[in-house]
């Protein structure tokens, strides 16, 4: 019996939630063309993925994997983080100011 690997759906989007235990939610952009002006439109859509490690934080770009279903809602995996939000530094402005006496 020769073993035969199922060809799962993969697409790449950012985090916009981490708020719950092992899951994120993922939203993917992709462009469809008008079917009858032909003007390209952006789409999005939300999928919930599952994160083992709970390793993806809010701005990620990810990479998730269509795989069975694992709840009521999650059907995609976190396969690879491909690129770490940019971290913003606190700023010296919400540092206490002295005052003059």
């Amino acid at each position: 019996m020769s073993e035969k690997k199922a060809n799962r759906k993969q697409f790449v989007g950012i985090v916009v939630s981490d708020k719950m235990d092992k899951t994120v939610v993922v939203m993917v952009e992709r462009l469809t063309q008008h079917p009858l002006y032909k003007k390209y439109i952006k789409r999005r859509k939300k999928f919930m993925a599952h994160d083992e490690e709970n390793a993806c934080r809010i701005g990620d770009k990810v990479l998730i994997e269509e795989t069975r279903p694992l709840s009521r809602h999650k059907r995609w995996r976190v396969r690879q983080i491909l690129e770490r939000a940019k971290v913003l530094e606190k700023e010296e402005a919400e540092t206490p100011q002295e005052q003059e006496v």
